[in-house]
């Protein structure tokens, strides 16, 4: 059991060095197949250990990065900030803990592997939504510049997860049991991924000439009222060389104030915009009147066009603790962390709708929103472009960033769509439609992006179909794979 365990554990921690920036895609077979093969023959209740292990290893490793916002940029003391870190992780972990379990007690000996998988998507699935969701570490996501990337527009992330699924399950299975059928039938998932290759959206005439703006300000300054006008600067140095775009991009709360606040020492930089028909576009927060709460007003993560044009966006999954605190009353002045800048946004109401940039549609997401296949999706149905910003600056120099923009390439690639990425220190870039970065700003560094993106016109399966179809087929796997456990062999104990 000890060797099963510590299999399990580095099992669970080798799904960081097959995502970005590491990016070597076929190791994601491996946790899978690792895992499968450590739980063959042990009791329900060893399966769920096991399970957890895997996901300390998995979180552990793909997402220990959280350390970096906690203790980076609150006074948080270095022994809470582990421990808020390890409980993170912790928790995470419990969601692999009962896969296993369940995986363990209700599937037959004979077919388990089918429910193996089967039941990994539906978890996947679960993630995006699970206490407002962490839809992050999807196997999927390694999927890209493999050929198991064409089945992203076709089923989104999950049916990249599930053809890397049944590749790494069809090899665990043929070292398990040595039959000649699985050696022939290795290589089929990717076989049929390489067949569909195909271009689901058409590209319309006129692109869009954009400019993306990365000012790097440090986070420690950020929200400093004394530092506007150096951060109002930096911007208006950064943009006026490049009034010659349709489109100017700032990133997520580029503006650290209301826009009332801001608007006497940026009025001359967007008059000059506005002459020059530079529709700009800027993350920054914004108040909106709610006689409910106690202040009169509720606060939004916001994306707003500010000249040539008008329109808004409200940001909709929004970041425990970061931008908003569970259970407020209780944990706020408990610690620093719990006392961020700007940790008190609310959701919007109602539906929102696209932005609207000279004659194209522009489908938003704010910072980690891109990691959320369907919410993404609801949007790029009825866009042209699509557009994301983000503050990486939490993440200093840690793989968050990297994971960040392989994510944004992966919705790029589902929704057939070009994507434009601007972000405050990196990374800043612009998306084809087949997921290919075609440009980019490197991280922590001030500078200006240029480029030109394409309206896409056309729909993806996966924009017309969504998760269901690939759910369903998870959920028949499973469904097909019940029935009762072939008796544990005892000497698997000593193992």
């Amino acid at each position: 059991m000890l060797i099963a365990a510590l299999t399990a554990l580095l099992a669970g921690a080798l799904i960081a060095p097959a995502m970005a920036p590491f990016e070597v895609p076929y190791l994601a077979l491996l946790p899978p197949a690792l895992l499968y093969l450590c739980c063959t023959h042990r009791s329900v209740t060893q399966s769920g250990w096991l399970g957890y292990l895997f996901g300390l290893g998995f979180f552990g490793s793909g997402v220990s990065w959280v350390y970096v916002s906690i203790s980076e940029h609150s006074q948080t003391p270095l022994p809470i900030a582990v421990i808020l870190t390890l409980l993170f992780v912790a928790g995470l972990a419990l969601l692999f803990a009962l896969q296993l379990y369940l995986w363990s007690k209700l599937f037959s000996a004979r077919l388990r592997a089918l429910g193996f998988i089967g039941l990994w998507i539906v978890f996947e699935w679960l993630r995006s939504w699970l206490f407002t969701g962490f839809p992050w570490l999807y196997l999927g996501n390694a999927a890209l510049d493999t050929p198991f990337a064409n089945l992203l527009p076709i089923g989104g992330v999950w049916l990249a997860s599930l053809g890397m699924l049944l590749t790494a399950l069809c090899a665990a299975e043929l070292l398990r049991l040595r039959r000649v059928a699985l050696l022939l039938a290795l290589p089929l998932p990717l076989i049929a991924s390489y067949l569909l290759h195909q271009s689901w959206t058409e590209r319309g005439e006129e692109p869009l000439r954009v400019a993306l703006v990365q000012p790097n300000i440090p986070q420690q300054i950020k929200w400093n009222p004394d530092y506007r006008p150096d951060i109002f600067s930096r911007y208006q140095e950064l943009s006026l060389p490049h009034t010659d775009t349709d489109l100017m991009l700032w990133p997520e709360t580029a503006i650290p104030a209301l826009f009332h606040q801001a608007a006497p020492a940026l009025g001359e930089l967007l008059n000059t915009l506005d002459a020059e028909n530079v529709t700009l576009i800027s993350g920054l927060p914004s108040s909106e009147r709610d006689a409910s709460r106690p202040r009169g007003y509720r606060i939004h993560n916001s994306l707003a066009i500010l000249t040539v044009g008008s329109g808004i966006y409200h940001k909709q999954r929004l970041v425990p603790f970061g931008e908003y605190v569970p259970v407020e009353q209780q944990l706020r002045g408990l610690l620093d962390f719990f006392n961020l800048p700007m940790s008190s946004f609310s959701l919007p109401q109602g539906k929102q709708p696209l932005l609207q940039v000279k004659g194209q549609q522009i489908s938003t997401a704010i910072c980690y929103e891109i990691a959320y296949p369907e919410l993404v999706r609801s949007g790029a149905r009825q866009a042209d472009i699509l557009l994301t910003v983000s503050n990486d600056t939490w993440f200093g120099r840690s793989i968050a960033p990297a994971q960040h923009m392989q994510i944004a390439r992966v919705r790029a690639l589902e929704n057939g769509r070009w994507l434009i990425r601007g972000t405050n220190n990196g990374i800043s870039g612009l998306i084809n439609p087949q997921g290919e970065l075609v440009a980019r700003l490197p991280q922590f560094r001030s500078g200006v992006l240029r480029g030109e993106v394409y309206p896409m016109h056309g729909e993806t399966p996966f924009q017309q179909y969504g998760s269901a179809p690939v759910l369903g087929a998870a959920l028949l796997l499973c469904l097909f794979s019940l029935g009762r456990r072939r008796p544990r062999n005892p000497l698997s104990e000593l193992s």
